[in-house]
C-alpha cells in the first residue's frame, strides 16, 4: 500500500486533478467531500475519455462530477481480501480506509513488489480475463 494518499477535492476542477497526478506521478486521485470522506476515484483515463474526448472544459468540470468506483477495503484487511476485491471489482487500485478516512492506496504495481510471482500471475489472469 502506498501510505497517506492525496484526495483532490469533489469541488476542484479537472485541471487541477491533472496537475495533481503529474505532481505526483499518479495515475489517479480518490476524490474526497468537504466531510474529507471518500466519494470516488478519478483516474487520468476518466479525464482523457470523459472529459477531454467529449469537449469539456478541464476549468469547468469538477472531480465530483466524475466520481465513481467507490470500492474500497479497511486497513486491517488481509491481502486475500483485497486481492478479491479488485478481481472482483475488476479495478486495478483500491482504496484503504482507516475510521472513515483515506490512509492509503493498493495499486498493482504494489502488489507486482509483494506478491510471489505464481500468486501475481493467478491475480492479474483474473483481474484480465474477461468477463
Amino acid at each position: 500500500m502506498h501510505q497517506g494518499a492525496e484526495c483532490i477535492g469533489e469541488h476542484e476542477n479537472l485541471r487541477t486533478a491533472a496537475q495533481m497526478m503529474r505532481d505526483l506521478s499518479v495515475g489517479s486521485l480518490p476524490i474526497c467531500g468537504d466531510d474529507d470522506r471518500l466519494k470516488g476515484i478519478i483516474t487520468d483515463r476518466d479525464i482523457v475519455i470523459k472529459c477531454c474526448a467529449e469537449g469539456k472544459d478541464l476549468d469547468r468540470t469538477i472531480a465530483g462530477e466524475l466520481a465513481r468506483g467507490l470500492v474500497w477495503c479497511e486497513a486491517g484487511s488481509s491481502v486475500e481480501e483485497a486481492l478479491e476485491k479488485m478481481e472482483q471489482h475488476q479495478i486495478k487500485r483500491l482504496p484503504v480506509i482507516e475510521k472513515h478516512r483515506i490512509v492509503g492506496m493498493v495499486s498493482e504495481a504494489d502488489l507486482a513488489k509483494e506478491l510471489p510471482d505464481n500468486k501475481l500471475a493467478e491475480f492479474v489472469h483474473r483481474l484480465y480475463a474477461p468477463a
